[in-house]
């Protein structure tokens, strides 16, 4: 099997479980927060997206920390005032 072929499998695989995770925050948090997204840095999560408060913010962080053994590096998550 072609080397590279795994690589697309791996990279499809992370993409997939990322898609899951963004799904699971924005069902916990009931559409608390908008334009909400990851991504991942040398195997690091980074969250995105716009927050009504702090509160909403760490929420956020929170869910994704219970929801994967995966590191955060960032939560960029803008809160709007």
């Amino acid at each position: 099997m072609d080397p590279r072929s795994l690589d697309h499998a791996a990279t499809r695989t992370r993409r997939d479980e990322l898609g899951r995770l963004e799904v699971h925050v924005r069902r916990r948090l009931g559409g608390r927060i908008r334009d909400f997204h990851l991504t991942l840095t040398n195997d690091r999560l980074v969250l995105h997206g716009r927050a009504p408060s702090f509160h909403v913010k760490q929420l956020a962080q929170h869910v994704v920390m219970q929801a994967t053994s995966l590191p955060i590096a960032e939560n960029q998550i803008e809160v709007l005032s």
